[in-house]
């Protein structure tokens, strides 16, 4: 039998290009599980790329095409799934990333999804809510033939959120004649969205941080935690760890970073970055430098915003012991081995965040069975998943003698290897 000879080598000149770093941690899972080379041939390039041209009148009357993507990476354990971006700088390349980290990270907590993603090159915020609406619904009719409940199920992502999943549905559903819920997740409540979505991702954090400091014999009282993000996922998380006794002595935003070595009041500054605009200048805490703000000395450090974060230039200068990613690939492959050798013990993305995407998969289950759950419930399921997941994440790279990353990527191409195997080729 063959197998994969990896070809894909990253350099500091090219260390922040996502798809690439994709590339290399799938080479050497691959490798170190010894796949096929046909397998590999086949998980290492996306099964579907759309790119489309939408055109949009604007408010003044003048026509404007904003380009956009829908990449469907694996389908082979389910429909594709995986959200969908509003933003200046998307890539293809970006979205390829995604989409495959979208079939990894599914793959890790055994939900039977493949992997999609979705991006639309364009600032939100310089469209009105009409401009953004028209945007949303014609990129959708653009894609339409592509996803579905039982193709590919797209979600909330970087500046997308209940209510552009709310257009993408009523879009979808005029063309199919019938309301089809299950189109999307991260929908409002009230047109079948599920109870505990917008915490999940933030929760599934703070559930695998907590088993983290299990191992390393913390406690959540003594963690002192520094969030990068104070979105739908850092924000979260925040609220829900400091709610269960973590200090969240610093959190740093695009436009600064606030700390407390005591503990910052999160709902006090969550009210006054909603008065105010801005998380800095708040009374509760001193404002300090954002670049500076990363390299605190503290237990638990979670990225939560963008990729590209710890990086071959400042992996050295962390002073965590715990690095929950909470982004989709914040930290590059050749800030890897820097934080292996400085013994982080890294929670990877393909874990860390994946709580957003088990809700959204019970949310789809919901939708398709017409039955709702009880937030408890949801919670309950979804701490289940993760804690197993974690385990065996941590009890696989404990085994191989392999780090967490790693472990990760080799349980999740193991898993959707052996579901290719399973079905074999249709030709």
């Amino acid at each position: 039998m063959a197998t994969y000879a990896a070809p894909v080598s990253i350099s500091y000149e090219n260390e922040k290009n996502p798809w690439l770093a994709a590339a290399v941690r799938f080479d050497e899972a691959a490798r170190r599980l010894n796949l096929d080379d046909g397998v590999c041939k086949i998980l290492r390039s996306p099964a579907r790329e759309i790119t489309v041209h939408i055109p949009v009148q604007l408010d003044d009357g003048r026509l404007e095409v904003f380009t956009g993507y829908r990449v469907q990476h694996s389908i082979a354990r389910g429909p594709a799934k995986g959200g969908i971006r509003f933003a200046p700088d998307v890539t293809l390349d970006e979205v390829r990333a995604l989409a495959s980290w979208m079939t990894w990270k599914c793959a890790v907590v055994n939900i039977p999804f493949g992997g999609g993603k979705g991006g639309v090159i364009v600032d939100p915020h310089l469209l009105s809510d009409t401009e953004l609406e028209k945007l949303t619904r014609r990129y959708t009719a653009e894609i339409i033939d592509f996803i579905g409940p039982e193709k590919d199920v797209p979600a909330p992502d970087v500046n997308t959120n209940a209510q552009i999943m709310a257009w993408i549905m009523d879009t979808y559903s005029m063309h199919s004649r019938q309301t089809v819920t299950a189109v999307v997740t991260g929908k409002p409540e009230a047109l079948g969205g599920s109870r505990g979505r917008p915490e999940a991702t933030g929760r599934g954090c703070m559930i695998v941080t907590l088993q983290a400091l299990k191992r390393l014999g913390l406690s959540p009282e003594s963690a002192r935690v520094v969030i990068q993000g104070f979105g739908n996922v850092g924000g979260m998380a925040a609220k829900l760890m400091k709610k269960i006794g973590f200090k969240i002595v610093c959190i740093v935003e695009y436009d600064g970073a606030v700390y407390n070595a005591h503990g910052l009041d999160i709902a006090g500054l969550e009210k006054h970055r909603k008065e105010t605009g801005s998380i800095t200048g708040f009374a509760g805490g001193e404002d300090m430098d954002k670049g500076e703000a990363m390299f605190l000395p503290c237990d638990v450090l979670i990225p939560a915003a963008t990729e590209n974060v710890v990086t071959s230039s400042n992996a050295e200068r962390l002073r965590c012991r715990i690095l929950c990613e909470g982004a989709n690939g914040p930290t590059t492959p050749l800030a890897d081995q820097i934080l292996e050798d400085k013994k982080v013990f890294v929670i990877p993305d393909i874990l860390a965040n994946a709580g957003g995407v088990t809700v959204s998969y019970f949310e789809w289950v919901q939708d398709r069975q017409g039955f709702f759950w009880t937030e408890k419930a949801v919670n309950e399921q979804l701490e289940q998943i993760m804690v197993d997941s974690f385990d065996s994440i941590v009890g696989y790279a404990d085994q191989h003698r392999v780090n967490n990353r790693t472990a990760a990527y080799m349980v999740a191409l193991d898993r959707v290897a052996a579901a290719i195997k399973l079905r074999g080729i249709y030709a």
